[in-house]
């Protein structure tokens, strides 16, 4: 939307003409439902878009306003019946592109004004805190020009009551999330409350691909389709990759051309860093990044609103923290925003940033997305964003309108994050931003999808397994694996025949229905695919409450005890009933919230630019300021080691009184060096008996070990083979008991496992036993069940990237192998000593160690260079 030119419609002319069209519209209402399905002619269709999008191009002017280009397509292409992905930057009027386009069709077809529509549109959010605000951006426009639509939400946060309203008379565009949709189609009359929706938009598209949630909404999708054909989807991302896989996924396997929507993409935006003006002191390890604290201050009091990007839920708590005592005057001017939040606590702070009254919020990703705060004018990203699309999702919470400039500056940190800074902004302006890898035919959502339609309508075998494979998830679903499921559904699989609770759907004159009302209301307590950590409530003694915290963070703690939370020193009272009671605390230890989510891995695609930038470095082509700020510590790794190109695996070895070291460098993200850590420990140990330890992190990994190896090449060859992979990642991680463990989400989605009724909810560690006992029955008694097999495969590619570390693997055998024996520690394993000393000490003692380490480190690089200049004077003299 551009500013107006002259050659644009006054409004008083656009007055005029909505007259005209409201007096047009006034004959034909009657005609709404057949017409949205009828047929048309191409010139049909041409007189009819120059109605609805006139009305739409009317508005545009009385805000002064002029439509992009790409909103204009997606509106018409909507009139014409098609489906498609709107991909646009953020801020660049995406929501409306996907809105209008339903409202155009509801004027062309002759919408009395008087008159609400039945529910025409399906919005999908993937955060239900996006809810409201989505609510404000559709309620504008048909406000604006006096039309009858109604918008409602359904999520849950949505009271029964507001719940029972809608039954009786849904609103004419409802927002709701992958979970709310699930328990409408959960419902008996699912079919009178949904049949008459035209359009479905799911928000934030990029968020749900390639996660069981876009699969959750994949199946309702198919569903809905089968009630009417003549359905429109459309999608709306802002950061993606594989945009043409996310189209065909979004749209059905049976679609036969994806329609992608190009927005604006030379939306200006600018990713500068934070550089220190004292760089020597600057820390080379640790994830806080207090010693920035001064330089954040000063780029907040010379900002307006700024939001303050963090990783984790304990790096926001300490930061804001942090800022507070820094600055004591900004009390009430500051605020915190996460995901452990109560909703009245983030309400308020949004509230705050709409208005502009706070000069900075702390917050995690829990303001990543849609939501639009157009006071923020920067966003300060504290530590790595580990991705380019994190990167830039972040970046367009500011400048958050068309036509303005987005700006997120990035703060280190420690040393290395001023590489991934500048390889992040080489990786955004070259547009290479993530795909989002996809889940083929998870079962357990697939199971837990099925009786969700029974516990509704029901359904018959030949008719639902053709619309499941309709979605582009089960495409390839076989007869076998669909026999599979309903055994499993109806009689429990082999394992579990004899007990009544797993028979759930019952099969009666040919219909699959859940007959056992029970059975049926603890299913639709349980739906949905989020398994996280038993959550536990934080509260006053008066009952006030502060938010919720993970139940394995609490039960870290003894009563005393004290931690941050809230923006708050808390200590530990008692825990009651899934209830941690606190108050004020005196004095708090150095204790940090461990939350969930605390090491997101480098991305693939930055990775490969942080590499291709070292390779700059090493042959004097990097100007990048933040390669400036490090060129030090870059010029000792040079000197005391190597600096790899992007063609060669480096090797360091390291004698210690702790023992013999190994680091290697592949470049490949945290997880894929977990697996190869431990792959390499296993395949050496098989050489000659030894016991390994190992750290880990984005660069690369540490095996330490008291019996010294000698590497050589024919020993890497043995290491890089793919050979028998699997079978030695699966010995090399006891991924059994991984699977084991990691099968608790799986029969949580799938049902196996009830997680206890509001108020009182089974304990992390019951469901646990629960799960872990299922696995051992299965295991001894249903070898070949299908959820072992997807456990087990999801361990692989969730917590190893396995397809990616195969592929590591396959490149690292085409590299040169080069192999460095230090006589002391490099720049480039500093951080890994120090992953593995954080297992081990507290944060306190942690950045002492790190700050002793450091200074010991420049003293030898001092001597060094003492060494070597009096060596040069001796050769020197005459």
């Amino acid at each position: 939307m551009t500013k107006p030119t002259g050659k644009r419609q006054t409004a008083a002319g656009a007055l005029r003409i909505l007259r005209k069209l409201k007096a047009q519209g006034a004959a034909v209402e009657a005609e709404i439902p057949a017409r949205a399905e009828v047929k048309k002619s191409p010139a049909a269709f041409d007189a009819e878009i120059r109605g609805g999008i006139a009305r739409i191009e009317a508005w545009f002017a009385q805000n002064n306003w002029q439509p992009f280009e790409f909103q204009r397509e997606v509106w018409a292409s909507y009139q014409r019946g098609e489906s498609g992905l709107i991909h646009s930057a953020t801020g660049s009027g995406k929501t409306l592109a996907a809105w209008l386009g339903p409202i155009a069709a509801s004027i062309d077809a002759g919408l009395l004004p008087s008159t609400a529509p039945p529910l025409t549109v399906l919005w999908i959010t993937p955060m239900r805190a996006l809810s409201a605000d989505t609510a404000e951006s559709l309620l504008r426009p048909i406000h604006e020009m006096q039309l009858p639509w109604t918008v409602g939400i359904r999520t849950g946060d949505t009271t029964t009551a507001e719940r029972a309203r809608q039954t009786k008379k849904m609103p004419s565009a409802l927002i709701t999330t992958p979970e709310s949709l699930s328990l409408m189609l959960s419902q008996t009359h699912a079919r009178e409350l949904l049949s008459t929706v035209r359009c479905v938009v799911v928000d934030e598209w990029h968020e749900l691909l390639g996660t069981k949630r876009g699969i959750q909404v994949e199946l309702a999708l198919a569903r809905l389709r089968s009630w009417n054909g003549v359905l429109r989807v459309w999608g709306v991302s802002a950061t993606l990759g594989n945009l043409d896989q996310a189209s065909q996924v979004l749209l059905g396997a049976h679609h036969s051309k994806a329609n992608l929507v190009e927005g604006v993409r030379d939306k200006k935006i600018i990713i500068d860093t934070l550089i220190p003006a004292n760089v020597e002191k600057f820390p080379w390890a640790g994830h806080l990044g207090f010693a920035m604290i001064d330089e954040v201050v000063g780029e907040i009091e010379k900002s307006g609103t700024t939001l303050v990007f963090t990783n984790t839920r304990s790096q926001a708590e300490l930061w804001y923290q942090a800022l507070l005592q820094a600055k004591p005057d900004w009390a009430g001017e500051i605020a915190l925003h996460h995901g452990s939040l109560d909703r009245e606590v983030r309400d308020y702070v949004e509230r705050g940033l709409k208005l502009g009254t706070l000069r900075a919020v702390v917050a995690t990703s829990s303001l990543d997305l849609g939501v639009d705060f157009s006071p923020v004018e920067r966003v300060l990203q504290i530590g790595s964003p580990k991705g380019v699309a994190r990167l830039l999702q972040r970046a367009g919470r500011s400048g958050h309108a068309p036509g303005q400039a987005s700006r997120i500056t990035c703060v280190p940190s420690h040393a290395f994050e001023f590489i991934e800074a500048a390889a992040a902004r080489r990786a955004a302006i070259a547009k290479k931003i993530e795909s989002r890898r996809l889940i083929e035919k998870p079962l357990d959502v697939l199971v837990q999808h099925l009786v969700t339609i029974a516990a509704g309508e029901g359904f018959t075998d030949a008719e639902m397994l053709a619309e499941i494979r309709t979605s582009y998830a089960y495409r390839d679903l076989t007869d076998g694996e669909w026999y599979w499921i309903l055994d499993f559904i109806t009689k429990g699989g082999e394992a579990l025949r004899a007990y009544p609770e797993y028979r759930k759907v019952e099969c009666v004159a040919g219909v699959y229905r859940v007959t056992d009302p029970v059975i049926a209301r603890r299913h639709r307590m349980s739906i949905g695919t989020i398994v996280s950590d038993a959550a536990m409530d934080v509260r006053y003694l008066n009952g006030s409450r502060l938010g919720h915290v993970e139940e394995s963070f609490i039960a870290r703690l003894s009563p005393g005890d004290a931690f941050t939370f809230a923006g708050r020193a808390l200590e530990l009272i008692r825990i009651k009933d899934m209830t941690a009671f606190v108050k004020p605390a005196k004095s708090i230890k150095k204790l940090i919230p461990r939350w969930a989510g605390g090491k997101m891995p480098l991305s693939s695609e930055l990775a490969r630019a942080v590499r291709e930038l070292l390779q700059d470095f090493r042959e004097g082509r990097a100007d990048e300021p933040e390669l400036a700020a490090v060129a030090r510590l870059l010029r000792v790794q040079k000197a005391v080691s190597r600096i790899p190109d992007t063609h060669e695996l480096l090797f360091e070895q390291i004698e210690s009184r702790e023992g013999h070291h190994i680091y290697c460098y592949p470049f490949a993200g945290r997880h894929v060096h977990m697996g190869l850590a431990a792959l390499f420990g296993y395949r050496l140990g098989l050489t000659q008996a030894a016991t390994f330890s190992f750290s880990v992190n984005d660069y690369g990994f540490e095996l330490l070990s008291a019996t010294p190896f000698v590497l050589n090449r024919a020993l890497i060859n043995r290491l890089l083979t793919t050979d028998d992979l699997l079978n030695s990642v699966l010995k090399s991680l006891n991924a059994t008991e991984l699977a084991k463990r990691h099968f608790r989400e799986i029969a949580r989605v799938a049902g196996l496992v009830f997680q206890g009724f509001p108020g009182a909810n089974k304990t992390n560690k019951q469901v646990q036993a629960t799960s872990g006992l299922i696995f051992d029955v299965f295991a001894r008694w249903d070898a070949e069940n299908p959820l072992l097999g997807q456990a087990q495969s999801e361990v692989l590619e969730r917590e190893l990237e396995f397809t990616r570390l195969r592929d590591a693997l396959m490149t690292l055998q085409t590299e040169r192998i080069t192999i460095i024996r230090a006589n002391r520690p490099t720049p480039f394993c500093f951080p890994l000593m120090v992953e593995r000393f954080s297992e081990k000490l507290s944060s306190e003692s942690l950045a002492e160690r790190i700050a002793r380490m450091q200074l010991a480190f420049n003293k030898s690089d001092k001597h060094d260079k003492q060494d070597k200049q009096n060596k040069q004077d001796k050769q020197n003299k005459p």
